[in-house]
């Protein structure tokens, strides 16, 4: 029996233990688009936030299981959960709705004949986005538009050298600027998301750009690069997490060489200051602009 989960749901919705999982969001996961149509007998999602990528999710599980597997998605109310009978539904499917934990659980046991998968696997999928002129993919960080926080970031940047990090790299925005510089000679592109790094390598074709799907606070402190950039996360599973801007300052420490410098951009309501100046030798507040403020913090 092949059993397949996408991310991880609340323990109260039991997912399986022993299942494939496949969320781009875990390093080492399955890509969902690789599983074979008409295999998968059983199938537990829970469902992303966005309406593109959660549709895309639900159009390939739908294409994966066998005709009488189980499809098992939940959100949360307030986060697509009271969205999800109606979209599955609009595949053509029986669905069986039932409340839990401030959440929406739905339940689908995939008919013969489903409608609609095709269309919205195109509508989720990666594409080159009109005006952005780059590769990106609904789920991705801020995916058809330049964040705020990034272009301030860009803008604050001086030339750089040496070799760095882009932590948390999204499609590769930040990176394309940084390797403006000739003096730059090695710069690793890591984020989270595995459809971020697949974006960032069709943006980023400087030889001198390597890629990592990896969680960025798990990094090794290598103590040897000459600089780190960063416009960290903010949010962990739709909720604010100031602990995660508070991690990558502290491995960005990590992976300097004395002297190297972390550039770090940050809403201007989260509480970096005190960890930074924890983490470095010297901080200085270089732009406040926006909602935004952007650190130039050296080791």
């Amino acid at each position: 029996m092949t059993t397949l989960l996408y991310g991880r749901p609340p323990a109260v919705f039991d997912p399986p233990g022993a299942a494939t999982q496949l969320s781009p969001l875990i390093p080492g996961s399955t890509p969902l688009e690789d599983v074979a149509e008409g295999s998968a007998d059983d199938i537990m999602i829970y469902a992303p936030p966005g309406v593109l990528e959660r549709r895309y999710a639900l159009a390939l599980a739908l294409r994966a299981l066998k005709p009488g597997g189980r499809l098992d998605v939940m959100a949360a109310k307030d986060r697509g959960g009271s969205r999800l009978k109606k979209e599955l539904e609009g595949f053509g499917v029986e669905v069986g709705e039932s409340a839990k934990a401030h959440h929406r659980r739905c339940v689908v046991i995939r008919p013969e004949t489903v409608t609609g998968l095709e269309a919205a696997i195109a509508a989720g999928a990666p594409r080159l986005v009109e005006g952005l002129d780059a590769w990106s993919q609904p789920g991705v960080f801020a995916w058809d538009r330049i964040d705020a926080g990034s272009l301030l970031l860009a803008q604050a940047l001086p030339t750089l050298k040496g070799a760095g990090v882009d932590l948390g790299c999204g499609y590769g925005a930040l990176a394309t600027v940084v390797l403006g510089s000739p003096a730059v000679t090695a710069l690793r592109l890591v984020d989270l998301d595995r459809r971020a790094i697949a974006a960032a390598r069709k943006n980023v074709t400087d030889p001198r750009a390597t890629f990592e799907w990896a969680d960025a606070r798990t990094l090794e402190d290598v103590g040897e690069l000459n600089f780190v950039v960063s416009n960290p996360p903010f949010h962990d599973g739709g909720a604010e997490d100031k602990r995660l801007g508070q991690a990558f300052i502290r491995k960005a420490a990590g992976l300097l060489k004395k002297g190297g410098v972390l550039w770090i951009v940050a809403n201007r309501h989260l509480p970096y200051e005190a960890e930074l100046k924890d983490a470095f030798k010297r901080v200085e507040m270089i732009a406040d602009s926006g909602g935004y403020k952007v650190f130039e913090a050296v080791k």
